[in-house]
């Protein structure tokens, strides 16, 4: 990994942490992480760039989901989503990371 990797890595990790406190399930593959359509997207999609503890711990709303897909695109260099599968990933992330129901 390199220097710049490792720093962008850190400082997202740094941001999500600051949202959540208690420890997540260790999550690798999709199987750990609770059914429902757009478990695999969402899984392989997020995985390719980070450790899935930074999506697990999580508790945000919809819109919150939405502005941190929004500064992953802009600010981090991720690929912008078809709206089809973005929709994917902000409806399974809303019914199971949302703000009353982190670390399912």
């Amino acid at each position: 990994m390199t220097l710049s990797k490792l720093i962008r890595t850190s400082l997202a990790a740094g941001i999500f942490l600051a949202a959540g406190s208690s420890m997540a399930a260790i999550v690798n593959d999709p199987e750990d992480m609770p059914p429902g359509e757009g478990r695999e997207t969402v899984f392989y999609m997020c995985s390719a760039c980070h450790s899935m503890a930074i999506v697990t711990q999580q508790g945000l709303s919809r819109k919150r989901w939405d502005d941190v897909l929004d500064w992953m695109v802009e600010d981090q260099g991720m690929a912008e989503l078809d709206e089809a599968t973005r929709n994917e990933i902000l409806d399974y992330l809303a019914d199971h990371y949302d703000e009353d129901r982190t670390n399912n």
